[in-house]
């Protein structure tokens, strides 16, 4: 069944955000508009808890589970914390939904897949995780759909931003306020993906009563970290000069990174939704939006 879709039985009235207090939880409660939407955080509902989600869910026609342990490099040594939320959560979640009748969203991630490839992951690609948070996010992933094959979405992200929370952006722009040069890796290829254009996709998914399937929610084209951030200091008006090719290497982590997290988007055209805009378009309009306070000084914290 992977990469099938199916349509909803019943109009969407009511949407649960689970994980409504992180970057992207914030944009999918505010960005949502024309629906019901309630957010829930972490501290609201713990969906390692079985009871706790079960009766949590009453009530909801989709359920949008951002929630997730994104720590990457700590996952190496969390596993059983990483398993127990990304894997163990989300099939809490699909039982509940299953039980209730309501369409459940599972945000996944790009890690599902090694990074060996050099041509765009297609939905039905074989995922092969080589971290323990692409293990999790990849069980989680598996225990969805078996608990609700019918009724759950699998929407993988990559190389979030948004104006709320940690991310690329807020992290090179405040060095970049204080750091004559900077180094940044320009192995590893990739689509900064807005938040708010991930609250889209999921959007236009939900407005078709889309119940099933999977999706590739991430901004087209692709570039580099280095890419990257040579397009925020060029909005910046900062000289990009200032930004030094790097290797992977140079930067040694506990959890291996993708060399290639650049996902296909084949599914939304055919079954006649909007197809992904160009990650560029996108951060242009998120500058505008609120990313470029991210490079005045004074505004660090």
């Amino acid at each position: 069944m992977v990469g099938t879709v199916k349509r909803a039985l019943l109009p969407v009235s009511r949407v649960l955000v689970v994980g409504a207090g992180g970057m992207l939880g914030h944009d999918l409660v505010s960005g949502l508009d024309g629906l019901d939407v309630t957010g829930v955080t972490r501290a609201e509902l713990d969906i390692t808890d079985k009871a706790a989600t079960m009766a949590a869910l009453a009530g909801f026609d989709v359920v949008i589970n951002a929630a997730a342990f994104t720590a990457v490099d700590d996952a190496q040594e969390n596993e059983d914390l990483a398993f127990a939320i990304n894997a163990d959560g989300a099939k809490n979640l699909a039982k509940a939904c299953r039980k209730v009748g309501a369409i459940l969203v599972q945000v996944s991630t790009d890690y599902v897949f090694d990074g060996e490839s050099t041509t765009p992951y297609p939905e039905d690609a074989a995922p092969n995780p080589r971290s323990v948070y692409g293990a999790s996010k990849w069980a989680g992933e598996q225990a969805v759909l078996e608990e609700h094959p019918e009724g759950s979405l699998i929407v993988r992200t990559s190389w979030l931003y948004g104006t709320h929370g940690n991310s690329f952006p807020r992290t090179i722009l405040r060095a970049g306020l204080h750091r004559e040069t900077l180094d940044v890796v320009n192995d590893q290829v990739g689509q900064p993906t807005w938040t708010k254009d991930v609250a889209e996709m999921i959007k236009s998914l939900i407005n078709q009563e889309i119940a099933s399937g999977i999706f590739h929610g991430t901004n087209s084209g692709s570039t580099t970290w280095h890419g990257f951030a040579t397009k925020l200091f060029e909005l910046a008006k900062w000289d990009p000069t200032r930004l030094r090719v790097a290797s992977t290497e140079a930067f040694p982590r506990p959890a291996p990174r993708p060399a290639w997290s650049v996902l296909g988007h084949k599914n939304w055209a055919e079954h006649g939704l909007p197809s992904p805009r160009n990650w560029e378009v996108a951060l242009g309009e998120a500058w505008g939006a609120g990313l470029s306070n991210f490079a005045l000084p004074g505004a660090e914290s």
